[in-house]
């Protein structure tokens, strides 16, 4: 099977964004007219990752996160100034005949979004997905029982391969109801603007007008900064309410995306190929005081 036979029926499967797209998805890297000689999933195309798959003779490299260094994600470097490391990284993918190829705003348009049904897959949350999604761009489970921030960050941790994880909350409160929101900075989801009846929102505010209203109490974000949610979670918890925040990061919040690529793009070319999912494993690292916590 050839690597653009693969792409083909990649392009069928998800939803036609149409013919002005000009967003971040494509081909980065290499000849897509070429016997496929195995399939590598990962979130990030890391340098990692890019080794592991010349090591097992793959040859396309299928990932959801940036290639470059530069938000728009072009395949060549854009900056007026010269960046060995990217250099030396794209190299690799050259020297090893890899097509890399980056799925990100199709994945994240498909009915379920492919990335956030195979976190709730892999985290074994699917049987319990709330269908009313009260957050906005978001995904909202209830647990059949409570389970305490220790052990939901402990099964975090366990089930996507983490090095550790942050919170804002006790650890030993415990929730029955959790929502994965989208990234909490300015300006994410929706503009901040006023409304027709004089109210200023974004999409911050509209996760705290929604957790508030919807006994929402415990969110997992992608991206956060800390003058908006987190504050407000903060200043509940010490006002004696019970509320938290999970903060796994960006990629780490997707990871499980990543290896349910793997699934799909094996029913997808009927398993004629290898396809081997390689974690791009967590970005951080964490120094705990004296006494950790």
């Amino acid at each position: 099977m050839k690597i653009n036979e693969i792409l083909k029926s990649i392009k069928a499967y998800h939803p036609d964004l149409g013919a002005d797209y000009t967003g971040c998805d494509g081909v980065k890297f290499g000849n897509t007219d070429q016997e496929c000689t195995g399939v590598v999933t990962a979130l990030v195309p890391t340098v990692d990752v890019i080794k592991k798959t010349a090591k097992l003779g793959a040859n396309l490299l299928f990932v959801h996160e940036t290639v470059s260094y530069l938000t728009p994600d072009w395949p060549e470097w854009k900056a007026d100034f010269d960046c060995k490391v990217y250099d030396q990284k794209i190299k690799l993918i050259k020297d090893n005949n890899i097509v890399l190829v980056r799925d990100h705003d199709h994945m994240h348009a498909n009915k379920p979004d492919s990335i956030f049904h195979g976190v709730l897959k892999y985290l074994e949350w699917l049987p319990y997905l709330d269908k009313k999604q009260p957050i906005p761009f978001g995904y909202t489970v209830n647990f059949p029982q409570p389970k305490t921030l220790r052990q939901i960050s402990e099964e975090l941790i366990e089930k996507i391969g983490l090095n550790g994880l942050r919170y804002v909350g006790n650890p030993d409160d415990q929730f029955e109801r959790l929502s994965f929101t989208g990234h909490i900075y300015p300006g994410a989801f929706i503009s901040a603007h006023y409304k027709d009846n004089g109210s200023w929102t974004d999409y911050t505010t509209e996760i705290i007008r929604t957790m508030q209203e919807n006994d929402v109490h415990l969110i997992i974000p992608g991206e956060t900064v800390d003058w908006t949610v987190l504050s407000y979670i903060r200043d509940g918890l010490q006002l004696g309410q019970q509320m938290a925040c999970i903060n796994p990061g960006h990629f780490n919040f997707e990871e499980l995306g990543a290896k349910y690529a793997k699934d799909w793009l094996g029913d997808l070319t009927k398993h004629q190929v290898p396809i081997k999912y390689i974690p791009s494993d967590d970005l951080w690292h964490y120094q705990l005081n004296g006494g950790g916590k």
